[in-house]
């Protein structure tokens, strides 16, 4: 045998490992490839590099809404409702280590909540007054972190409780219907709108916390996401009067919380739901979310203005 026709009978050998023998092909770009370098493909085998060019060409998989598939996994709602129950948590703590509340009394704070240095610290309180007209404290004072502290500190098991529970089930569908960072967004707008609402239209002096902000607005962006979809609203529509209804009849509920923060939250649905499909709709999203940020730090700014602050 000739060395020219022993070199064509040569076994192929992979395009990644010189020293093993193949005669498996990719599918796509005909390289030798060894075991560890095939890729399963529709049919036959594909070498790495065109696996990975093949992803690059790949559009994703998007919802209705523009979000990403990985908000099926519900990871946001999950994150949010330990950063909640962490926060409880802090606040018992502290209290139990500061003295502010007792052995005895702790029970009962447990489950009913009170007063304590976190929540004093976080909770959303216009301002406090003091004899003579002036104020001091508060987000008017610029303590503006208790507009978003507010939405993460409870009173109480039973509270907090309820709002988990809610934050739960349509944390879990909206995060689905949007993906993560957009359901995050609606999330956090909303709990911010909220405590705007509260500092704008509540007393000075009263305080204001919990997560119910941020879960009116999800029942409010849940509306539009409903519509979208050409789904039936009704039920959504009865929970939502039920919900309100509740804050006029039962007694610490702030309501202007719960408005605040369904209008921010219905507002920040109905853009993502309505704003049109393409290319730039993300960039629109993001423009939209810009506007709302805008609006509420310019009533924030008008609000404090009107204490002679600012």
């Amino acid at each position: 045998m000739t060395e020219e026709s022993a070199s064509t009978t040569a076994t192929p050998v992979c395009y990644r490992h010189p020293d093993r023998g193949t005669y498996v092909t990719c599918v796509r770009c005909d390289r030798p490839i060894c075991p560890d370098c095939m890729q399963p493909a529709s049919v036959g085998f594909q070498c790495p590099e065109c696996i990975r060019e093949g992803r690059r060409t790949t559009i994703p998989a998007r919802t209705v809404f523009g979000g990403s598939l990985s908000g099926e996994q519900g990871t946001v709602t999950r994150a949010l409702i330990g950063i909640n129950i962490a926060a409880w948590l802090l606040t018992v703590v502290a209290a139990v280590l500061t003295s502010e509340v007792s052995v005895r009394e702790l029970g009962r704070f447990v489950i009913f909540g009170g007063v304590t240095g976190v929540t004093d610290w976080g909770a959303a309180v216009p301002a406090y007054s003091y004899f003579g007209g002036g104020v001091t404290g508060g987000i008017a004072s610029g303590e503006f972190w208790r507009l978003l502290t507010a939405d993460f500190l409870h009173y109480g098991l039973i509270h907090l409780a309820f709002n988990m529970y809610a934050l739960w089930i349509l944390g879990r569908e909206c995060e689905r219907l949007l993906g993560r960072g957009r359901f995050l967004a609606l999330y956090l707008f909303a709990g911010v709108g909220g405590s705007v609402a509260v500092y704008l239209f509540s007393p000075l002096n009263e305080a204001s916390a919990g997560a119910s902000a941020s879960i009116f607005g999800l029942l409010g962006a849940m509306f539009f996401f409903l519509r979208r979809l050409r789904a039936d609203p009704r039920g959504l529509v009865f929970l939502i009067i039920l919900n309100f209804s509740l804050g006029f009849v039962v007694a610490n509920i702030s309501i202007w919380g719960h408005i605040g923060g369904f209008v921010v939250g219905a507002a920040v649905g109905a853009l993502m739901a309505y704003l049109p499909a393409g290319p730039n709709r993300a960039k629109l999203q993001v423009l939209a979310l810009v506007g709302v940020g805008v609006a509420l730090v310019a009533l924030i700014a008008l609000r404090t203005a009107s204490f002679g602050i600012l």
